[in-house]
């Protein structure tokens, strides 16, 4: 192990056993010799573990940014059910009137897709599925078009009314 005077700064090399009262050969100061122990041992383990917690919380986060990014260049656009209302008809049936928004969000221009809505029962089996043509053709990027469609088909059952895009996948 290596000790150093206080003082002058001398250095010496002496056994790890050393400990207790030394004098420096060269001013003559005393000081007090005190073993390192293992301390250090322990400040590095601790080290290690947080540097390796810290690669893996990095890796997680750069796998799931990866995921994401795959994710919406695989699904450009997004469709979500902004309102729904009831109205009824001249004949006095009662009809739900969607509204919502198709979002583009790639980098790219995408044609929009017809949208089908979906309304499904209480046990969320479909009960109904309406095809339309949304009100814009292409979509920039990071840009969104609302929708507003009455359904043909009656309310009676109806808990859950959800948007689909026709063919997303396809339309690259």
């Amino acid at each position: 192990m290596k000790i150093a005077c206080d003082f002058c700064k001398t250095e010496y090399s002496v056994p790890a056993t050393v400990r207790g009262r030394v004098e420096c050969a060269v001013c003559g100061r005393a000081w007090t010799v005190v073993p390192r122990g293992r301390r250090g041992a322990w400040l590095m383990l601790i080290a290690a573990a947080t540097a390796a917690l810290a690669a893996i919380v990095f890796s997680v986060a750069v796998v799931a940014r990866h995921r994401a990014r795959a994710m919406e260049e695989a699904r450009p656009l997004v469709a979500t059910v902004t309102g729904i209302r009831s109205v009824i008809d001249a004949a006095g049936t009662a009809h739900f009137v969607v509204s919502g928004r198709v979002t583009n969000r790639s980098a790219d221009i995408y044609g929009v897709p017809d949208l089908i809505i979906v309304s499904r029962d209480a046990d969320g089996a479909e009960i109904a599925r309406q095809k339309f043509m949304p009100s814009a053709t292409l979509l920039d990027s990071g840009a969104s078009v609302d929708f507003s469609h009455t359904l043909s088909a009656p309310t009676d059952g109806v808990k859950k009314i959800t948007v689909e895009l026709k063919d997303q996948t396809d339309m690259q």
